[in-house]
């Protein structure tokens, strides 16, 4: 009994200890996976979707959906089109300012790539970008030193580049001139 006592008053005097400053340890892992506060007018690309202000989109997600948060961060959509001829089935695309073009099969966003404007493209209403210091752009020497890099060789589209498993694109001259992830309608 006595020895109850004693872990009882043990466990009651450290709990009327707080450093006040230091966070528990839960404290700290729910503050540690919060993510960053996204800003409305941003896109963030990702080699399995994309992030259009705070709503997150996988592939697989729905057209009308995508579009609408994409529209919301980049500004109305540029062009729409559509491509039954590409090999992975039939695509239809969607532009949007900043060099941003949604790809989807069957309604469904299946990819994307990010190049530099087209002339007469609206200037983007937000931004647009890609975790890391890679961006369409980007010169030669900071892509060769990303981790990930590799040139695919061979490549009958130009100097095409990996970036990781997933993220792909291309160089013009000394600089990133497309980046895409996910399916894509190029005929080699």
């Amino acid at each position: 009994m006595r020895m109850g006592l004693l872990a009882l008053a043990g466990a009651a005097a450290l709990a009327g200890c707080d450093s006040g400053d230091v966070p528990s340890p839960a404290e700290r892992q729910q503050s540690e996976a919060a993510p960053a506060p996204v800003a409305a007018n941003a896109v963030e690309l990702r080699s399995d979707g994309l992030s259009a202000g705070a709503e997150s989109f996988y592939f697989a997600a729905g057209r009308a959906e995508v579009e609408a948060a994409l529209t919301k961060a980049l500004g109305a959509k540029l062009r729409s089109g559509e491509n039954p001829e590409c090999g992975a089935g039939p695509i239809t695309f969607t532009d949007f300012a900043g060099g941003l073009t949604a790809h989807f099969q069957e309604d469904r966003l299946v990819g994307w790539n990010w190049h530099l404007p087209q002339d007469g493209d609206a200037k983007a209403g937000g931004t647009v970008s890609l975790p890391g210091k890679v961006q369409v752009g980007t010169a030669r020497a900071v892509l060769e030193a990303a981790p990930g890099f590799a040139p695919i060789q061979g490549s009958t589209l130009g100097e095409e580049f990996a970036l990781g498993q997933k993220i792909g694109g291309f160089i013009a001259g000394d600089k990133v001139e497309m980046l895409y992830a996910g399916t894509q309608c190029f005929f080699r």
